[in-house]
């Protein structure tokens, strides 16, 4: 089974809680991502919730390239993202606006990051320079 498939399964399995392969806890998102051919990716990712907003960062654990699934946010407005609820709340799906935060917000949003996991700042070392998109989730009303 492919590594991001344990993930996905292992949060479903534990109603939005993974330990197992990594330790996303209840910070995981799976992104339902268009591709270019008309089908979804589904990605999984630790997910910061601040100020009504998820926010994911494009590591590719400190890859110099961009993971593909970046151009797929950067090609659309909205997606779909499932995230766990409150302890005890079933997992829920949530139509979500994509925007690409940048300058002193992406800054802000980095600094976040690496306080939140400590590998993400290893990964700068690894990454030859590249900055990493991050990207601000909003919910859609209606």
């Amino acid at each position: 089974m492919a590594f991001n498939d344990m993930i996905i399964d292992a949060f479903r399995a534990g109603d939005g809680t993974v330990r197992e392969p990594v330790d996303f806890g209840r910070n995981l998102g799976l992104l339902h991502i268009p591709r270019k051919d008309g089908t979804v990716a589904l990605t999984p990712l630790f997910a910061l919730q601040q100020d009504g907003a998820w926010f994911v960062v494009a590591s590719a654990a400190g890859s110099p390239r961009h993971p593909a699934w970046t151009f797929g946010l950067r090609r659309t407005d909205e997606i779909d993202l499932e995230v766990a609820g409150d302890l005890g709340e079933p997992i829920r799906m949530v139509r979500v606006a994509v925007a690409e935060i940048e300058g002193d917000e992406r800054d802000r949003m980095w600094a976040e990051f690496k306080r939140q996991g400590s590998s993400f700042a290893g990964y700068e070392a690894t990454a030859e320079g590249r900055e990493f998109p991050i990207f601000r989730l909003t919910p859609v009303e209606g």
